[in-house]
């Protein structure tokens, strides 16, 4: 079992940046893999980014060479640096961690699910 709790959202002008933390609790993810997913209203949730537990890192087109993944395992936390941001990067970013790698992009493929951190671009 893995709690997920995000962190770190908020309102931010365009090209700035922000930091997303994912912290895990109820017991260790650094072997997961994790997913950042995000969602606008009226929209589906669309794949951002997701870090296997070996450190592979995929990116959606849409943010790549602007956010950038990573893990810090002693502190059980998956981090979500967003730089450049842009209006259309607004929505509820929700972190999720499943045990097996597969289907990466797929956010029903995921079991565990934080609540979500609003991240909102103003242009």
């Amino acid at each position: 079992q893995v709690q997920l709790v995000e962190s770190g959202g908020g309102l931010v002008q365009a090209g700035g940046s922000l930091r997303l933390s994912c912290e895990a609790s109820g017991r260790t993810f650094s072997n997961y893999a994790v997913a950042w997913f995000r969602q606008a209203p009226g929209k589906e949730r669309e794949f951002v980014v997701a870090i296997t537990g070996g450190g592979i890192k995929f990116y959606a087109d849409s943010v790549k060479g602007r956010f950038t993944i990573s893990r810090d395992n002693a502190k059980n936390t998956v981090n979500l640096q967003m730089n450049s941001l842009k209006p259309e990067d607004t929505a509820l970013y929700y972190c999720a961690a499943k045990s097996r790698p597969y289907e990466l992009r797929v956010a029903t493929s995921y079991n565990y699910w934080g609540q979500g951190t609003q991240v909102t671009v103003s242009s």
